[in-house]
Protein backbone atom coordinates (compact mmCIF):
# COMPACT_ATOMS: atom_id res chain seq x y z
CA UNK A 1 0.00 0.00 0.00
CA UNK A 2 1.37 3.18 -0.91
CA UNK A 3 5.20 4.27 -0.62
CA UNK A 4 7.71 5.75 1.46
CA UNK A 5 6.82 9.22 2.02
CA UNK A 6 8.25 12.08 0.30
CA UNK A 7 8.95 13.71 3.22
CA UNK A 8 4.87 15.13 2.84
CA UNK A 9 3.85 17.43 5.69
CA UNK A 10 1.02 16.38 7.88
CA UNK A 11 -1.00 19.12 6.27
CA UNK A 12 -0.24 17.37 2.77
CA UNK A 13 -0.94 13.83 4.18
CA UNK A 14 -4.51 14.79 5.24
CA UNK A 15 -5.03 16.49 2.00
CA UNK A 16 -3.84 12.88 -0.18
CA UNK A 17 -6.64 11.24 2.52
CA UNK A 18 -9.25 14.15 2.29
CA UNK A 19 -8.97 13.14 -1.83
CA UNK A 20 -9.06 9.92 -1.66
CA UNK A 21 -12.26 10.04 0.21
CA UNK A 22 -13.62 12.05 -1.93
CA UNK A 23 -13.20 10.33 -4.69
CA UNK A 24 -13.99 6.97 -3.35
CA UNK A 25 -17.83 8.19 -2.44
CA UNK A 26 -18.00 10.75 -5.59
CA UNK A 27 -16.41 8.70 -8.66
CA UNK A 28 -19.19 5.93 -10.05
CA UNK A 29 -17.92 3.80 -12.13
CA UNK A 30 -20.98 2.82 -14.05
CA UNK A 31 -20.73 6.51 -14.59
CA UNK A 32 -17.34 6.98 -15.70
CA UNK A 33 -17.93 4.62 -18.18
CA UNK A 34 -20.97 6.26 -19.30
CA UNK A 35 -19.40 9.61 -19.69
CA UNK A 36 -16.47 8.20 -21.48
CA UNK A 37 -18.37 6.79 -24.07
CA UNK A 38 -21.12 10.47 -24.66
CA UNK A 39 -17.82 12.51 -23.89
CA UNK A 40 -19.40 14.46 -21.32
CA UNK A 41 -18.00 16.60 -18.25
CA UNK A 42 -18.51 15.93 -15.01
CA UNK A 43 -19.95 18.65 -13.90
CA UNK A 44 -21.68 17.63 -10.41
CA UNK A 45 -18.65 15.98 -9.24
CA UNK A 46 -16.62 19.26 -10.34
CA UNK A 47 -18.97 21.72 -8.53
CA UNK A 48 -18.66 19.22 -5.49
CA UNK A 49 -14.68 19.19 -5.91
CA UNK A 50 -14.56 23.06 -5.73
CA UNK A 51 -16.62 23.31 -2.83
CA UNK A 52 -14.21 21.57 -0.75
CA UNK A 53 -11.60 23.34 -2.03
CA UNK A 54 -9.81 20.55 -4.55
CA UNK A 55 -9.77 23.09 -7.34
CA UNK A 56 -6.97 25.88 -7.47
CA UNK A 57 -5.87 24.73 -4.03
CA UNK A 58 -2.55 26.62 -5.19
CA UNK A 59 -4.36 29.95 -5.76
CA UNK A 60 -4.12 32.38 -2.79
CA UNK A 61 -6.66 32.56 -0.40
CA UNK A 62 -7.92 36.34 -1.71
CA UNK A 63 -8.52 35.18 -5.03
CA UNK A 64 -10.59 32.11 -2.95
CA UNK A 65 -7.87 29.17 -3.46
CA UNK A 66 -6.69 27.18 -0.99
CA UNK A 67 -3.32 29.34 -0.19
CA UNK A 68 -1.18 26.66 -0.99
CA UNK A 69 1.57 25.60 -3.37
CA UNK A 70 1.53 23.20 -6.81
CA UNK A 71 2.58 20.65 -4.71
CA UNK A 72 -0.28 20.16 -2.88
CA UNK A 73 -2.05 20.82 -6.27
CA UNK A 74 0.04 17.53 -7.40
CA UNK A 75 -1.01 15.28 -5.07
CA UNK A 76 -4.63 16.22 -5.62
CA UNK A 77 -3.91 15.69 -9.36
CA UNK A 78 -2.19 11.92 -8.10
CA UNK A 79 -4.68 10.76 -6.26
CA UNK A 80 -8.27 11.61 -8.48
CA UNK A 81 -6.68 9.92 -11.34
CA UNK A 82 -5.44 6.57 -9.21
CA UNK A 83 -9.24 6.35 -8.55
CA UNK A 84 -10.36 7.66 -12.06
CA UNK A 85 -8.31 8.52 -14.98
CA UNK A 86 -10.93 10.62 -16.99
CA UNK A 87 -12.57 11.87 -14.66
CA UNK A 88 -9.76 13.21 -12.35
CA UNK A 89 -8.06 14.24 -15.50
CA UNK A 90 -11.02 16.41 -16.17
CA UNK A 91 -10.85 17.91 -12.54
CA UNK A 92 -7.83 19.17 -13.08
CA UNK A 93 -7.77 20.36 -16.13
CA UNK A 94 -11.01 21.97 -15.58
CA UNK A 95 -8.79 25.52 -14.66
CA UNK A 96 -6.19 24.69 -17.49
CA UNK A 97 -4.22 28.45 -18.28
CA UNK A 98 -5.89 29.92 -15.38
CA UNK A 99 -2.24 29.83 -14.49
CA UNK A 100 -1.50 33.15 -17.07
CA UNK A 101 -3.29 35.22 -15.06
CA UNK A 102 -2.27 34.09 -11.81
CA UNK A 103 1.19 34.53 -12.73
CA UNK A 104 1.70 37.30 -14.77
CA UNK A 105 -2.39 38.83 -14.52
CA UNK A 106 -3.14 42.35 -13.21
CA UNK A 107 -4.98 42.30 -9.75
CA UNK A 108 -8.38 43.56 -11.88
CA UNK A 109 -7.79 40.61 -14.17
CA UNK A 110 -7.02 38.02 -11.07
CA UNK A 111 -10.18 38.88 -9.68
CA UNK A 112 -12.93 39.46 -12.19
CA UNK A 113 -12.21 35.21 -13.27
CA UNK A 114 -10.38 33.03 -10.92
CA UNK A 115 -12.54 33.24 -7.74
CA UNK A 116 -15.53 31.99 -10.26
CA UNK A 117 -13.20 29.53 -11.86
CA UNK A 118 -12.35 28.08 -8.39
CA UNK A 119 -15.36 28.55 -6.97
CA UNK A 120 -16.58 25.47 -10.24
CA UNK A 121 -18.38 27.94 -11.74
CA UNK A 122 -16.17 28.91 -14.66
CA UNK A 123 -14.18 26.93 -16.92
CA UNK A 124 -10.81 27.64 -18.39
CA UNK A 125 -9.28 27.63 -21.54
CA UNK A 126 -6.24 27.83 -23.78
CA UNK A 127 -4.92 25.28 -26.44
CA UNK A 128 -2.32 22.98 -25.30
CA UNK A 129 1.06 23.52 -26.92
CA UNK A 130 4.39 21.85 -27.77
CA UNK A 131 7.20 21.90 -25.91
CA UNK A 132 9.67 23.72 -28.45
CA UNK A 133 8.41 26.90 -29.30
CA UNK A 134 10.15 27.44 -32.42
CA UNK A 135 8.92 23.79 -33.97
CA UNK A 136 5.92 25.24 -35.77
CA UNK A 137 4.13 26.63 -32.81
CA UNK A 138 4.11 30.42 -33.26
CA UNK A 139 3.00 29.74 -37.02
CA UNK A 140 -0.53 28.09 -35.42
CA UNK A 141 -0.87 31.91 -33.30
CA UNK A 142 -3.44 34.14 -34.18
CA UNK A 143 -2.93 37.63 -35.51
CA UNK A 144 -3.34 40.78 -33.76
CA UNK A 145 -3.82 43.53 -35.73
CA UNK A 146 -3.92 47.03 -33.59
CA UNK A 147 -6.72 49.19 -33.76
CA UNK A 148 -7.84 52.35 -32.03
CA UNK A 149 -9.78 50.84 -29.53
CA UNK A 150 -6.89 47.54 -28.56
CA UNK A 151 -6.53 44.92 -31.21
CA UNK A 152 -8.55 42.92 -33.61
CA UNK A 153 -7.60 38.72 -33.54
CA UNK A 154 -7.96 36.31 -36.73
CA UNK A 155 -6.94 33.00 -36.98
CA UNK A 156 -7.56 29.25 -35.88
CA UNK A 157 -6.10 27.49 -32.79
CA UNK A 158 -6.69 23.99 -32.96
CA UNK A 159 -6.89 21.48 -29.78
CA UNK A 160 -8.31 24.15 -27.39
CA UNK A 161 -8.75 22.55 -23.50
CA UNK A 162 -12.43 23.23 -22.85
CA UNK A 163 -12.80 25.17 -25.99
CA UNK A 164 -16.63 26.07 -26.30
CA UNK A 165 -17.29 25.37 -22.50
CA UNK A 166 -15.24 28.44 -20.56
CA UNK A 167 -15.60 31.53 -19.66
CA UNK A 168 -12.65 32.75 -21.25
CA UNK A 169 -9.42 31.92 -22.91
CA UNK A 170 -5.85 32.77 -22.19
CA UNK A 171 -3.92 32.85 -26.15
CA UNK A 172 -0.85 33.67 -28.00
CA UNK A 173 -0.99 36.46 -30.30
CA UNK A 174 1.30 37.89 -32.61
CA UNK A 175 1.50 41.00 -34.38
CA UNK A 176 1.59 39.94 -38.02
CA UNK A 177 2.17 37.06 -40.43
CA UNK A 178 5.75 37.70 -40.90
CA UNK A 179 7.04 38.20 -37.25
CA UNK A 180 10.08 36.74 -35.72
CA UNK A 181 9.27 34.17 -33.74
CA UNK A 182 10.08 35.18 -29.83
CA UNK A 183 10.23 39.11 -30.13
CA UNK A 184 6.75 40.04 -30.32
CA UNK A 185 4.26 37.68 -29.03
CA UNK A 186 1.51 38.62 -26.58
CA UNK A 187 -0.68 36.82 -24.54
CA UNK A 188 -4.52 37.98 -24.00
CA UNK A 189 -7.85 36.97 -22.59
CA UNK A 190 -10.37 36.58 -25.25
CA UNK A 191 -13.80 36.16 -22.95
CA UNK A 192 -16.50 34.10 -24.13
CA UNK A 193 -19.52 35.01 -26.38
CA UNK A 194 -17.29 37.73 -27.81
CA UNK A 195 -18.58 38.46 -31.61
CA UNK A 196 -16.40 36.67 -34.20
CA UNK A 197 -15.35 33.64 -31.99
CA UNK A 198 -16.70 30.24 -32.63
CA UNK A 199 -15.60 26.46 -32.42
CA UNK A 200 -15.75 23.63 -33.74
CA UNK A 201 -15.89 20.04 -31.53
CA UNK A 202 -12.70 18.35 -31.61
CA UNK A 203 -14.43 16.06 -28.52
CA UNK A 204 -13.83 12.35 -30.06
CA UNK A 205 -10.51 11.82 -28.93
CA UNK A 206 -8.75 8.44 -27.79
CA UNK A 207 -8.79 9.16 -24.09
CA UNK A 208 -9.25 12.01 -22.09
CA UNK A 209 -13.06 12.12 -23.55
CA UNK A 210 -14.52 13.88 -20.77
CA UNK A 211 -12.48 17.20 -20.93
CA UNK A 212 -14.24 19.65 -23.85
CA UNK A 213 -12.05 20.08 -26.20
CA UNK A 214 -12.47 21.96 -29.43
CA UNK A 215 -10.63 24.03 -32.48
CA UNK A 216 -10.76 27.79 -31.67
CA UNK A 217 -11.52 29.94 -34.53
CA UNK A 218 -11.33 34.12 -34.20
CA UNK A 219 -12.58 36.06 -37.05
CA UNK A 220 -12.09 39.49 -36.61
CA UNK A 221 -12.77 39.34 -32.61
CA UNK A 222 -12.11 43.14 -31.16
CA UNK A 223 -10.35 43.12 -27.62
CA UNK A 224 -9.41 46.10 -25.58
CA UNK A 225 -5.93 47.03 -24.06
CA UNK A 226 -7.43 45.68 -20.50
CA UNK A 227 -6.96 41.78 -22.20
CA UNK A 228 -3.96 42.17 -22.33
CA UNK A 229 -2.03 39.49 -19.93
CA UNK A 230 1.28 41.47 -18.39
CA UNK A 231 3.42 43.29 -21.10
CA UNK A 232 3.38 43.36 -24.67
CA UNK A 233 6.26 41.35 -26.78
CA UNK A 234 7.12 39.06 -23.00
CA UNK A 235 4.34 36.31 -24.65
CA UNK A 236 7.05 33.55 -25.15
CA UNK A 237 8.63 33.77 -21.13
CA UNK A 238 4.68 33.43 -20.13
CA UNK A 239 4.41 30.63 -22.41
CA UNK A 240 7.21 28.98 -21.38
CA UNK A 241 6.66 29.39 -17.83
CA UNK A 242 3.14 28.13 -18.09
CA UNK A 243 3.45 24.89 -20.06
CA UNK A 244 6.40 23.98 -17.39
CA UNK A 245 3.85 24.23 -14.91
CA UNK A 246 1.63 22.46 -16.94
CA UNK A 247 4.20 19.44 -17.54
CA UNK A 248 3.96 19.10 -13.41
CA UNK A 249 0.53 18.44 -13.58
CA UNK A 250 0.18 16.58 -16.43
CA UNK A 251 2.98 14.55 -14.69
CA UNK A 252 0.90 14.25 -11.59
CA UNK A 253 -2.30 13.05 -13.84
CA UNK A 254 -0.10 10.38 -15.37
CA UNK A 255 1.45 9.22 -11.98
CA UNK A 256 -2.03 8.51 -10.74
CA UNK A 257 -2.70 6.86 -13.60
CA UNK A 258 0.19 4.48 -13.41
CA UNK A 259 -0.98 3.84 -9.69
CA UNK A 260 -4.43 3.21 -10.26
CA UNK A 261 -3.64 0.49 -13.61
CA UNK A 262 -1.43 -0.84 -10.89
CA UNK A 263 -3.55 -0.95 -7.81
CA UNK A 264 -6.20 -2.76 -10.67
CA UNK A 265 -3.61 -5.15 -11.86
CA UNK A 266 -2.73 -6.66 -8.03
CA UNK A 267 -6.68 -6.87 -7.40
CA UNK A 268 -7.13 -9.08 -10.10
CA UNK A 269 -4.17 -10.91 -9.67
CA UNK A 270 -4.59 -12.06 -6.31
CA UNK A 271 -8.07 -13.23 -7.46
CA UNK A 272 -7.36 -14.86 -10.47
CA UNK A 273 -6.38 -18.40 -10.73
CA UNK A 274 -4.62 -20.26 -13.66
CA UNK A 275 -2.99 -24.46 -13.64
CA UNK A 276 -4.59 -24.13 -9.71
CA UNK A 277 -2.68 -21.43 -8.68
CA UNK A 278 -3.43 -17.39 -7.85
CA UNK A 279 -1.40 -15.23 -10.63
CA UNK A 280 0.22 -13.73 -8.53
CA UNK A 281 2.66 -16.40 -7.00
CA UNK A 282 3.82 -16.91 -10.89
CA UNK A 283 7.43 -15.57 -10.74
CA UNK A 284 6.70 -14.03 -14.15
CA UNK A 285 3.64 -11.93 -12.75
CA UNK A 286 5.36 -11.01 -9.64
CA UNK A 287 9.10 -9.75 -11.56
CA UNK A 288 6.10 -7.39 -14.06
CA UNK A 289 4.44 -6.25 -11.07
CA UNK A 290 7.98 -5.15 -9.31
CA UNK A 291 8.98 -3.67 -12.64
CA UNK A 292 5.97 -1.29 -12.12
CA UNK A 293 6.01 -0.35 -9.14
CA UNK A 294 9.75 0.97 -9.38
CA UNK A 295 8.99 2.76 -12.72
CA UNK A 296 6.01 4.26 -10.74
CA UNK A 297 8.51 5.27 -7.75
CA UNK A 298 11.10 6.67 -9.88
CA UNK A 299 8.81 9.22 -11.01
CA UNK A 300 6.92 9.79 -8.13
CA UNK A 301 9.72 11.23 -7.00
CA UNK A 302 11.03 13.11 -9.89
CA UNK A 303 6.83 14.96 -9.88
CA UNK A 304 6.68 15.92 -6.27
CA UNK A 305 10.61 17.61 -6.87
CA UNK A 306 9.37 19.41 -10.08
CA UNK A 307 6.59 20.36 -8.14
CA UNK A 308 8.53 21.61 -5.35
CA UNK A 309 10.98 23.55 -7.08
CA UNK A 310 7.92 25.79 -8.36
CA UNK A 311 6.87 26.18 -4.96
CA UNK A 312 10.26 27.66 -3.84
CA UNK A 313 10.34 30.30 -6.42
CA UNK A 314 12.97 28.67 -8.51
CA UNK A 315 10.94 26.73 -10.99
CA UNK A 316 12.98 23.88 -12.45
CA UNK A 317 12.34 23.43 -16.04
CA UNK A 318 14.78 21.01 -17.01
CA UNK A 319 12.77 18.77 -13.86
CA UNK A 320 9.23 19.78 -15.53
CA UNK A 321 10.17 18.34 -18.57
CA UNK A 322 11.85 15.07 -17.53
CA UNK A 323 8.87 14.43 -14.85
CA UNK A 324 6.31 14.73 -17.86
CA UNK A 325 8.57 12.66 -20.06
CA UNK A 326 9.35 10.01 -17.33
CA UNK A 327 5.63 10.07 -16.01
CA UNK A 328 3.83 9.98 -19.16
CA UNK A 329 6.03 7.28 -20.62
CA UNK A 330 5.45 5.47 -17.12
CA UNK A 331 1.90 5.45 -17.30
CA UNK A 332 1.41 4.35 -21.13
CA UNK A 333 3.86 1.31 -20.11
CA UNK A 334 2.46 0.35 -16.70
CA UNK A 335 -1.47 0.56 -17.75
CA UNK A 336 -0.21 -1.83 -21.11
CA UNK A 337 0.91 -4.18 -18.83
CA UNK A 338 -1.86 -4.12 -16.89
CA UNK A 339 -3.90 -4.64 -19.66
CA UNK A 340 -1.39 -7.78 -20.87
CA UNK A 341 -2.06 -9.19 -17.63
CA UNK A 342 -5.60 -8.99 -17.24
CA UNK A 343 -6.03 -10.85 -20.64
CA UNK A 344 -9.42 -11.02 -22.03
CA UNK A 345 -10.81 -8.16 -19.26
CA UNK A 346 -7.62 -6.17 -19.84
CA UNK A 347 -9.67 -4.71 -23.03
CA UNK A 348 -12.78 -4.65 -21.70
CA UNK A 349 -14.51 -1.22 -20.91
CA UNK A 350 -16.25 -2.99 -16.99
CA UNK A 351 -12.56 -3.64 -16.19
CA UNK A 352 -11.84 0.21 -16.33
CA UNK A 353 -7.39 -0.46 -17.50
CA UNK A 354 -8.32 0.08 -21.30
CA UNK A 355 -9.72 3.41 -20.44
CA UNK A 356 -6.35 4.28 -18.42
CA UNK A 357 -4.44 3.28 -21.19
CA UNK A 358 -6.47 5.23 -23.58
CA UNK A 359 -5.77 8.45 -20.93
CA UNK A 360 -2.38 7.38 -20.26
CA UNK A 361 -1.46 7.50 -24.47
CA UNK A 362 -3.34 10.86 -25.11
CA UNK A 363 -1.26 12.75 -21.79
CA UNK A 364 1.58 11.33 -23.92
CA UNK A 365 0.90 12.97 -26.78
CA UNK A 366 -0.16 16.44 -25.30
CA UNK A 367 1.42 19.87 -23.54
CA UNK A 368 4.42 18.18 -25.02
CA UNK A 369 5.40 15.14 -26.97
CA UNK A 370 8.21 13.05 -26.02
CA UNK A 371 10.16 14.53 -29.01
CA UNK A 372 9.55 18.07 -27.93
CA UNK A 373 10.58 17.37 -24.45
CA UNK A 374 13.60 15.53 -25.20
CA UNK A 375 14.91 18.91 -27.34
CA UNK A 376 13.87 20.68 -24.21
CA UNK A 377 15.57 18.30 -22.24
CA UNK A 378 19.14 18.51 -24.44
CA UNK A 379 18.78 22.24 -24.46
CA UNK A 380 19.18 22.65 -20.73
CA UNK A 381 21.51 20.43 -19.96
CA UNK A 382 23.97 20.72 -23.38
CA UNK A 383 23.81 25.04 -23.13
CA UNK A 384 25.15 27.06 -25.95
CA UNK A 385 27.94 25.10 -28.25
CA UNK A 386 30.20 27.39 -29.46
Amino acid sequence: EGSMEFQLEKSQQEIQKAVKDFAKGEFDKELAREMDKTCEFPTRIWQNAADLGFIGIHVPEELSGGGMGVLENTLIAEAFCRKDSTIGAALMLSCFAAEYLLRFGSDHQRQSFLPDVIAGRMLSGAAFYGAESRSGFWGNTPVAEKTNKGWRLSGEIEYVINGGRAGFYCLPCSNGKNHSPSSNLKMVIVKDGLEGVSFEDRNDTLGLRMTPTAKMILAGVNISPEELIGKENQGEKQVERILAESWVLISALALGIAQGALDRSLDYVKQREQFGKKIARFQVTQHKLADMATRIEQVRYLTYAAAKSFDSRKPEYKLAAMAKLGAARTAVAVASEAVQLMGGYGYMTEYDVERFYRDAKTLELIGGNPVNLRNAIAKRIIGRIR
